[in-house]
């Protein structure tokens, strides 16, 4: 703290931010910490000697000091003593029970990176003492405060953008290590971000990747794989799993929790609230309709949404007056709209289209895509249509049913969380299976026709669209029974 800082009569020394300090005490030149400065003289004074100037690293009495020969700090006259601090040593002697002032001895030539420094103990820092007599019983009362302040001070030094790679790090282990099992193997990416790692973050913070230096959380997964914690695969076509972790890895082993983390959030784990994916249908300009949309500067393979796509059909109509004179309701086809949105047995007999029908014709012929966005990453976009979740009824031997959900995972749904939902509520038995003549893809299959509590936790517990699910037609009819 600078508070704490005596300038001497001749001036403060010259620091730059990351300038490696010694710190002494007043009336001894032996240094008893070693520093950092997080301010330049200038800063220093210009804040009015307030504030936290220096990041320290390494203090007398700390835990690496007791990993030496715990010898004590010898006494070195001052090579100036002025007038200053020759009051300051008399005050000093008369008020013992007072904290120390403490003096910066700076070499200009030892710079250091802050960004670079790694310090693995975190309680590696202990309270400056001020006077080498004091009892260790009274430096043992208050290290522990002292470590929290220095803790603190080096904190405050990082950038908010490593407070939130060291946040991220923080929830991601102790959602390894606590939360997640091998039997939730394989994991969505996106459901170990917003089912375990959300539920680990501090109260009164947030995870947010993109004020991260990974900026997608895909990358950040890349990172811990090159680190051999865990394994990510693409079980399906842009929808990445966990298939691994490594429990035994070294830094999950050291990895302690938090003190003082609620067990509320542990206890809501396993009630956190699904949020419906945004699925929006996208269109892909094709190599026949490319005639049609390069005057508006786009190419084949330009991805469009469907007003992109009404709009530059209404101006291409306009711009080549193509609007029937007699009635507007129709268009003229011309040689383009003939070649790109007619059949060969239709161009010598349509010479006019309905406005609704030219539109229809046109998203027809293009290249269907979508795009799929999760709650807290990035949007996905992929070919075609996007597969409905599939229910369907299966026989099985003796007369039996069962009920089989495919394509949860296109929907950011666990199969093995949905698979544990339903058989708690129907008190039957659930288990995922390998799809047949598919590879590394799941589906759920539970005993019985169970698609009326199917439908019940799709549509009103989840909040899914029912357009995005197939089958729920074949729920068994409610009748009574004789």
């Amino acid at each position: 703290m600078l508070p704490g800082v005596v300038v001497p009569s001749s001036g403060f020394p010259q620091v730059e931010r990351g300038t490696l300090c010694a710190v002494t005490l007043l009336g001894n030149r032996a240094p008893v910490a070693v520093a950092v400065a997080t301010m330049s003289t200038a800063e220093m004074l210009a804040a009015g000697m307030k504030g936290k100037g220096f990041a320290v690293l390494h203090t007398y009495l700390d835990h690496l000091w007791e990993y030496g020969d715990k010898s004590y700090p010898p006494t070195l006259a001052p090579l100036v003593t002025d007038s200053a601090e020759k009051e300051s040593t008399e005050d000093e002697e008369e008020m013992e029970e007072k904290e120390p002032v403490i003096s910066i001895s700076t070499d200009p030539l030892q710079r250091v990176d802050v960004g670079n420094l790694s310090l693995k103990e975190r309680d590696s820092c202990a309270i400056l003492m001020g006077k080498e007599e004091l009892h260790e019983n009274r430096a043992a009362e208050t290290a522990e405060d002292a470590n929290t302040e220095v803790q603190q001070e080096a904190e405050d030094s990082r950038t908010p953008q490593e407070q939130m790679d060291a946040l991220f790090n923080q929830c991601f282990f102790h959602a390894l290590k606590c939360k997640v099992k091998k039997s939730d193997l394989p994991l969505l990416t996106s459901t170990f971000l917003r089912s375990h790692m959300f539920s680990c973050c501090p109260a009164g913070q947030q995870l947010d990747i993109k004020k991260s230096s990974y900026k997608k959380f895909s990358k950040f997964l890349q990172c811990m794989q090159h680190q051999k914690i865990l394994q990510v695969k693409e079980l399906n076509k842009g929808v990445e799993s966990i298939v691994e972790v490594d429990w035994k890895h070294p830094d999950i082993k050291a990895f302690a929790v938090p003190e003082g983390f609620s067990s509320a959030s542990a206890a809501q784990d396993s009630e956190q609230v699904y949020h419906v994916p945004e699925i929006i249908p996208l269109y892909g300009v094709s190599t026949k309709m490319v005639p049609l949309f390069q005057e508006s500067g786009h190419r084949k393979g330009s991805i469009l949404s469907s007003s992109e796509v009404r709009n530059i059909i209404i101006n291409y109509v306009k711009t080549n007056e193509l609007v029937d004179e007699t009635n507007k309701n129709f268009v003229k086809v011309n040689a383009i709209l003939c070649d790109c949105l007619l059949d060969k047995t239709e161009q010598d007999e349509i010479s006019n289209l309905k406005w609704d029908e030219l539109l229809s014709r046109c998203l027809k012929r293009l290249q269907p895509l979508h795009q799929v966005t999760f709650f807290g990453q990035e949007p996905i976009v992929r070919k075609g249509n996007i597969e409905p979740i599939d229910i369907t009824i299966a026989q099985r031997s003796s007369n039996k049913k069962v009920t089989i959900i495919k394509n949860l995972e296109l929907y950011g749904l666990e199969p093995q969380c949905v698979a544990n939902i339903l058989q708690q509520k129907v008190q039957a038995s659930a288990t995922i299976t390998p799809i047949p003549g598919t590879k590394d893809r799941v589906q759920v299959q539970i005993q019985g026709n169970q698609i009326h509590h199917l439908a019940k936790m799709l549509l009103e517990e989840y909040q899914l669209p029912r357009k995005y699910i197939q089958g729920l037609e074949k729920a068994p009819k409610l009748g009574r029974k004789k």
